[in-house]
Parts: C-alpha cells; structure tokens; sequence
C-alpha cells in the first residue's frame, strides 16, 4: 500500500511528534510506501502585526500547504492520506484537496483542539468544558485559553467555527482515529459522525523488557505542566517525608519544581532525558504517579506497563480507562493531594501488592500495546476509509460499522 502521512511538527518534540514517527516506521517495516509531508513550527518567523496576520489566515486555510500537498497527490496518487496534527501550517484546506483527487483522508485526534481552543480541556489548573456544544467556542477566547492570548485563542476558536459550518468534520474525512474511548465519546458529542470514529491506541515501537528489581522511588515523568496535575503532586507530597520522588521533565513549572525540590531532600529533579534514559528511569521506579486532569492517551503510561512498573493515576478519562484500579495500578481523585499522598503511602508499603500489579502491568502491554497488534488495527482503519471513499464516490462519507480488524 502507498501512504502519505501528514504531520505539523511542534517546536518542542512531543508525544505526538513520537506517535507519528512510530506509526510511519512501523508501515515501513511491514514493506509498504510511506510518502511524508511535514510543516513545522520553526517555520513562523516574527512576532509582528503582519506576521500574526499571515499565521492567522493560514490557520484557517493554508494555501501553500494545499498546493505543496496537490503536488504530490497528482504525483504519488497515494491510496490513503493519514493527517496527524494540522494545526496551525498545514489546516483542514488539505482534506479538500485530497477529496477532490479521490484519495481517502484519515484524521488522528491528538488533542482536544477540536472541542477546546486551548486543547487541554482545562483551565487554571481544572477541569473545563465550557466550549463543549458550542459552534464558536468563545469562552475559550474570553478566558484567552491558548498561550493566555485572546487574539490567538480567537484564531483558533476562527478556524473551528470555520470549518464547522463548512461542514469540514463532518464530510472531508473518512475515518478519525481516537485513542480512547473515553475521547471517541468526546468527539461524537461534538458533532463528528461516531460511525466514522476508531479507537486504536498506541503503542511502543520496541519492548523495553520487564524490570528486574523492585524499585526504588516514586516516578513523575512527562512536561511539568499545571494540565499534567503536577500541583496536585507537590502538595501531596508535602505530607510524604517517607518516599524518595524523582521528577523527570521540562515545562512552564520548572521553577515551581525546583523550588520544592531544593526544600525536600527526598525530591530529586532530572532534565533533558534521552528516550533509553527515561525507560531507565522507569525500571528504578517502584511505581509511576500519572497526575494529569485530561489525556488522549499516555505514552508514559504504557511504558511503565511494558516495564512492569505499575501506575498510581487519576480517575478520570483515558486515565482510569488505561489503569485498572487494584490490578494495573490505583486511582486518586483529581485534583486531591491527600487522596494522592494516601494511595501512594498505600503502594510504598504493600511491595507484595505492588509487585504483582506490575506483573498484571506487563501482561496488559502485551495484550494491547504491542507493534504487531496496533499495525493490524492501523491498517483495518485505512481499509475502512478506502472503502467508504469508493463506495460513495461523492464528498460525503457513507457510515460504516466498525470491523473486527480495527477492534483489535
């Protein structure tokens, strides 16, 4: 099969960056033609009047994306274009011009973007769905959700209200890939077809091996964050002078971080990890704290299962659908330090417990999180999409039921 993968890649590499890379060289390794193109955020240059303007347009519809991207179609004739994130260089303008050459569109949903401007569904360190429902999302503007900017939020919440009426989500794409169920449900309450909609999680490229010794420390590691819950974390353990916490990562809460850190011995920081370090790190931990209000997915998260490092996480969402309480690791309620500090006191002192939660963690990896299973359900997607694609042979896509492939 020929595959086009589409991706705007971020500044700062990110989970979706890795999501994109892993799934292009997993089509590769099973021998089939993946074409790319990527835009990337290093391309946005000044911070003037008319630079903001130009980013502006383009976000809503980007036409040197459209015709960069016509090139190739009419060249490579791909049978399937897979879109990863669009935002802001690449846009929904590129669904038109793969619909008008008959080539299928499939649509990753990474983020909340489409529901949120700001695309964490939180704000101000909670849980927010005030845009949720709404054509124009203007709260998120009124609140100036995206980078604190009520002209940048206004820019994002423009394009989704855009393409909204243009009917854009709803008859350009032949198949979304969400990574939940929790998010397909998200979605389908926003307005796009469920029918059209695809869970398939992700997945690890490698298997890092299980771990060979109990663990030493209690793990955060991911972007330090006020979405990532990392707040949460600090106050909790303000109460726990009895377990070691390593804090792995980078973010807008570096300082806040560190402050702590140098206050607590038993708090240690580390930056700039290789992925292999991180994997590492993971190995050394008695158990994974996944604090976060809302996620896609979380890669850490089977990492930690693929180690067999159990994870203590909150109950909500792709949280509490990828942790299973009691078997895979333990919930807290979101937002609750003390809730946090007593079922992490829990996990440091029931090692038998813990240990056998590790055990049922590898054995989830393996069941759901492997390459071979996320392949076959990547591709049961792109036939999907084809065949609705050429069964209608008009810009709307015909519903279709979900097969047994792409269950998987």
């Amino acid at each position: 099969m020929k595959i086009l993968v589409v991706h705007n890649r971020y500044r700062q590499r990110g989970g979706e960056d890795e999501v994109f890379l892993r799934e292009r060289n997993t089509l590769r390794s099973a021998g089939h033609e993946v074409l790319e193109y990527t835009r990337h955020n290093g391309e946005i240059l000044g911070n003037g009047l008319l630079e903001k303007a130009k980013l502006g347009m383009q976000t809503l519809w980007a036409w040197d994306s459209q015709k960069e991207l016509g090139a190739i179609l009419r060249r490579e004739r791909p049978q399937v274009v897979h879109f990863h994130n669009t935002f802001p260089l690449i846009s929904p303008a590129a669904y038109y011009t793969c619909q008008s050459a008959r080539i299928p569109v499939v649509q990753s949903l990474h983020n909340a973007r489409l529901l949120c401007p700001a695309a964490t569904l939180s704000r101000n360190g909670k849980v927010c769905d005030e845009c949720l429902g709404k054509v124009v999302p203007w709260p998120g503007v009124l609140h100036s959700c995206y980078h604190n900017s009520s002209l940048q939020t206004a820019t994002v919440a423009g394009m989704v209200a855009f393409h909204r009426l243009l009917g854009s989500w709803k008859r350009k794409v032949d198949a979304y890939i969400a990574f939940t169920e929790f998010f397909r449900e998200k979605f389908a309450a926003a307005g796009l077809p469920r029918e059209r909609i695809f869970v398939k999680p992700h997945f690890l490229s490698s298997d890092p091996g299980m771990k060979q010794r109990p663990g030493g420390y209690a793990l955060f590691l991911g972007r330090l964050a006020s979405e990532k819950g990392i707040l949460t974390l600090l106050e909790a353990w303000r109460s726990l002078n009895h377990v070691p916490l390593t804090i792995a990562g980078d973010g807008p809460l570096e300082r806040e971080v560190e402050r702590f850190a140098a206050g607590n011995p038993l708090v240690h920081r580390v930056r700039h990890l290789s992925h292999d370090q991180g994997i590492d790190l993971i190995k050394g931990a008695r158990f994974l704290v996944w604090p976060s209000y809302i996620e896609s997915f979380g890669l850490v998260a089977i990492e930690a299962f693929a180690c067999g490092t159990p994870v203590i996480a909150t109950q909500l969402g792709a949280m509490s659908e990828l942790v299973e309480a009691g078997k895979t690791g333990l919930h807290f309620q979101v937002s609750n330090p003390d809730d946090l500090a007593a079922k992490v006191h829990w996990a440091w002192t029931h090692p038998r417990e813990v240990d056998e939660m590790g055990g049922a963690a590898r054995d989830e990896y393996r069941r759901k999180y492997t390459a071979e299973r996320n392949y076959q359900a990547l591709i049961g997607i792109y036939q999907k999409a084809m065949q609705n694609r050429f069964a209608t042979g008009n810009e709307s896509a015909a519903p279709f039921t979900l097969g047994e492939e792409a269950r998987q």
